[in-house]
């Protein structure tokens, strides 16, 4: 070993300032994402979390509304799942020359609680692997190659899963993507059939809410109606439940609001109780059987990492203290409060102009600035409000409020209200206060920049 290197150890981490942290990010990860968090002093250094509630380093407690974009919804550091490694600490973690229980045992408890005869699990490490093991699945099961997504969509950043992600931002720099996705209008059932009716379809993947699309909500039965189509033509459904899963919108599955059961569900998030990292592509056996149901095609798709003890054992303790403490109710009980409230904080301030969402996914969508203060910044605030506004609201949030919420990626003009499911009316008490007081104070876009940072002022208008 080089006498000059120097390796860190978990004691140092243990002790580093906040600035320690940015300077490494600066030096060896991504300069630029330092830099865009710290123009609203998003770079905290957070040292302790249980529940709601997130310590930083000089001890102040923060409650976290944003949730780990819903991977949080037993809250940090569940004791339960905790407990669950615990148990599972001395057994052999990575074992491929054998069978696994614990992963058996997951799979066994998600056929009881997914809905219809959801039966057969593949388990991998994150949401866009869950969603890549869909598409392969879609495609060898059907002998098709064709996917149809939505407009607006999020499914991952992974070269199958940004296919069929429904932002540009995100898909051009890396074009050309996999062939034969295509794009149509989320919540369109005309536009669905107008591309199965071809016959060519492999599959349908699609959210039953669009998390980063802006928390978006589809029409009435729209997912049973895709469900039908999807049958008529013989296109597979997929049903992206990474965000939505687990009680997130008042449901275990969001698609049991229409009684829904897909060929195939996403699942990651949540299911590894916020502490392991997990996913879950669920299907039918008779899927299942057409895609890997043979000797010579059984390793067609493997993971080194999925479906290990450790990240399962996780999955077994967070899935049975979700339904233990029925937080699908409590989502639904606590979300119908949470928007109502909302919905009162809109008629009261011009900034906000809709509250949309279900259970404990909640958008909160900003309007675009108009009028004599765009024009003088030749058009700078506009630009600025589409991308940042967003992140303004969030930054007040979290500097004066200690509260810890974020924008959507699809659409930065809202931002997410996603608590853990064992949030109480108190925590939401203190959110609405917030909101009510940041928006009687900021009246107009360009107060909120000015509240926000000089540094945002400054790039608007072109200054240094």
């Amino acid at each position: 070993m080089d006498a000059g290197m120097k390796l860190l150890t978990i004691d140092d981490v243990l002790n580093f300032t906040q600035q320690d942290v940015r300077d490494l990010y600066k030096e060896y990860m991504n300069p630029a994402l330092a830099q865009m968090l710290g123009l609203l002093n998003f770079d905290k250094r957070f040292v302790k979390a249980a529940g709601m509630e997130v310590w930083d380093e000089d001890d102040n407690v923060y409650l976290d509304f944003l949730g780990a974009y819903g991977a949080l919804n037993l809250g940090h550091n569940p004791p339960a799942v905790l407990q669950g490694l615990d148990q599972a600490r001395e057994l052999p973690n990575l074992l491929q020359a054998s069978l696994n229980g614990m992963a058996a045992a997951l799979a066994h408890n998600l056929a009881q609680v997914t809905p219809g005869n959801l039966q057969r699990t593949f388990f991998c490490n994150s949401g866009a692997e869950a969603v890549e093991g869909a598409l392969k699945m879609a495609r060898i099961a059907t002998g098709r190659q064709r996917i149809v997504y939505c407009e607006g969509a999020f499914h991952g950043k992974t070269m199958g899963a940004l296919s069929v992600t429904g932002r540009s931002k995100y898909q051009q720099p890396f074009a050309p993507l996999i062939p034969g996705c295509k794009a149509i209008p989320y919540g369109d059932a005309v536009a669905l059939e107008n591309e199965l009716a071809r016959g060519d379809v492999a599959a349908f993947i699609v959210e039953p809410i669009q998390g980063e699309g802006g928390v978006m909500v589809p029409p009435e039965g729209y997912l049973a109606k895709a469900r039908e189509i999807c049958s008529r033509y013989g296109t597979l459904l997929v049903v992206d439940e990474i965000q939505t899963g687990f009680g997130r919108t008042g449901k275990l599955f969001a698609c049991e609001h229409e009684n829904v059961t897909p060929d195939i569900l996403c699942l990651a998030k949540s299911l590894g109780g916020g502490v392991m990292p997990i996913g879950a592509t669920v299907t039918t056996p008779e899927v299942w059987d057409k895609a890997y149901g043979s000797m010579e095609k059984a390793l067609l798709h493997t993971s080194t990492f999925g479906g290990n003890t450790r990240a399962v054992a996780a999955g077994i303790a967070a899935l049975n203290a979700i339904v233990e403490q029925d937080l699908p109710r409590q989502a639904e009980e606590k979300g119908r409060y949470f928007i109502e409230r909302l919905k009162e904080l809109q008629e009261k301030h011009n900034l906000i102009t809709d509250v949309r969402g279900r259970g404990l996914l909640i958008g909160l969508e900003f309007a675009k600035p108009k009028g004599l203060v765009d024009r003088l910044t030749r058009g700078a605030v506009s630009k600025f409000s589409e991308e940042y506004l967003g992140a303004m609201v969030a930054g007040e949030l979290l500097n004066r409020y200690h509260i810890i919420t974020a924008y959507t990626l699809n659409n930065p003009n809202v931002i997410r209200l996603e608590p853990p499911l064992i949030v109480t009316r108190e925590q939401i008490d203190q959110v609405l206060e917030a909101l009510d007081q940041i928006f009687t104070r900021n009246r107009s876009h360009i107060q909120m920049a000015l509240a926000s940072t000089k540094t945002v002022v400054s790039s608007l208008l072109g200054k240094k």
